[in-house]
Formats: structure tokens, C-alpha cells, sequence
């Protein structure tokens, strides 16, 4: 029996085993998943070493803990350094972006998503039109027509905004 047939005729034979081992173990579906993958990827690297009959299965468990116990560390580093990265941001203004609150920020909100990001890497990133073409992988010319336009768009939205204002 060739490794492909051997490692088709595990699979088969221990797919569902593993895959509920995985899964009352982990909260996500999605995690047991990654975990009977591990689990399958080792075996395929070390097919000649995996034992035969109900012996494979048993190996299989094993290697399936270890995986899913790599997958736990590696969920609490994931959660250390968000939890970190969060701290960083909120102790930083430069990093927390652009005020929330506001006419400006009203106006913003109200543009076109494309408009948006095309303003905001202007205000905020301080980029120019060589870089935000870069960026947004368009030409130089289509950066300075497109910022016109988005500038004359806020500036519409802002405007209303005062007409309504002062019609109250």
C-alpha cells in the first residue's frame, strides 16, 4: 500500500473520531477544524511512522492533543498582545485617529467611503498626491480629480449642514 493509500484509508477510518474529540474541546467550530487539520498534516509527514490497526487512532489522539494544546498557547499570545496593543492605543492619542464628534466629523461620515479614505490619508497621514497614488494604485492625475471632487463633496455636505443650522 502506497503512503497516499495508507494516509486516504486513516482518514477515512478516523476523520469523525478526531473531528468530535476536536470539537468538545474547542469553543469555535472553527478551531476543532484547524486543530483536525494539524492533527492530519503531521500525520501525512510521518505516515511511515504511524502505527497500524486501532494503534493509529490512538496516535492520532495524541498528536491531536498536542495540537490543540499548541493552539490554546498560541490563543494566549494572540490575547496578550491584543490586550497590549489596546492599552498602547488608548494611552496614545496620535494612534487613537480622528475626533469622533464634530460638524467635520458629521460631514465625513456622510461621504462615500472612497471619498473618506482618500481625505484621511490626505489629513491624517499627511500623504501626498505621488503617495496616495501609490496607495490607492492610480495614476497621479486621477488623485488630484478625485480629491478635487471628494473636497467639493464635503464641502457640499458642510455646507448644507449650516443652511439646516441656521434655518432652525
Amino acid at each position: 500500500m502506497s503512503h497516499a493509500e495508507r494516509f486516504a484509508e486513516l482518514y477515512e477510518q478516523t476523520y469523525t473520531a478526531l473531528l468530535g474529540y476536536a470539537v468538545r474541546r474547542c469553543q469555535d467550530p472553527e478551531d476543532a477544524a484547524d486543530v483536525v487539520a494539524e492533527t492530519f498534516t503531521v500525520a501525512w509527514r510521518r505516515i511511515a511512522k504511524v502505527p497500524e490497526g486501532d494503534q493509529a487512532r490512538l496516535w492520532l489522539y495524541g498528536v491531536a492533543r498536542k495540537a490543540l494544546a499548541n493552539h490554546r498557547r498560541g490563543e494566549r499570545r494572540h490575547e496578550r498582545r491584543t490586550a497590549a496593543l489596546r492599552a498602547q492605543l488608548a494611552a496614545s492619542p496620535l494612534l487613537a485617529g480622528p475626533p469622533s464628534g464634530g460638524r467635520l466629523a458629521g460631514a465625513l461620515a456622510e461621504l462615500p467611503e472612497e471619498d473618506r479614505e482618500l481625505l484621511t490619508l490626505v489629513a491624517w497621514e499627511n500623504l501626498d498626491h505621488a503617495q496616495l497614488a501609490t496607495t490607492l494604485g492610480i495614476s497621479r492625475n486621477a488623485v488630484r480629480v478625485r480629491l478635487h471632487r471628494a473636497r467639493r463633496r464635503l464641502a457640499s455636505i458642510m455646507n448644507d449642514h449650516e443652511l439646516e443650522g441656521s434655518a432652525l
